[in-house]
């Protein structure tokens, strides 16, 4: 059965140019993040990004680590990250790495929103974990 929590990030990055031809700008940038909500913890998360020339066309794919607790189980666990913006048309997907959860969060899979308005940034955590067996 899938849980929902949801709640709000702080993110703190830096971008580092490694290509700059014509047509895109290839970068690598490194950000850390402190969840509040029903994600509780913080993270790192690494991405490559391709800026087109035209405003509002871009991608990227990443990973991350998220460490703390999850409904208030504790562990950890990664995430993929695979976003594109067509003109300004944004289409974003969020998903666990299977078989990455650590502690209480062994097994967990599931699926992340992330929202961001104003430079405010929200999510929403759709996910699930293994019954526990009884002893």
């Amino acid at each position: 059965m899938a849980e929902h929590v949801s709640g709000t990030f702080d993110i703190t990055s830096q971008d580092r140019p490694y290509d700059e031809a014509e047509g895109a700008r290839l970068m690598h940038a490194t950000g850390h993040k402190v969840f509040r909500g029903g994600i509780e913890g913080t993270s790192r998360v690494e991405l490559i990004k391709a800026v087109a020339a035209v405003p509002g066309s871009a991608a990227y794919v990443g990973l991350e680590r998220v460490v703390g607790a999850v409904g208030g189980r504790a562990g950890s666990f990664v995430l993929r990250h695979t976003g594109l913006m067509d003109r300004g048309d944004a289409t974003l997907e969020v998903t666990v790495v299977p078989d990455t959860g650590t502690g209480d969060l062994t097994g967990i899979a599931g699926r992340m929103t992330i929202t961001v308005v104003d430079g405010h940034h929200d999510y929403t955590f759709e996910y699930s974990l293994p019954s526990s067996s009884p002893a």
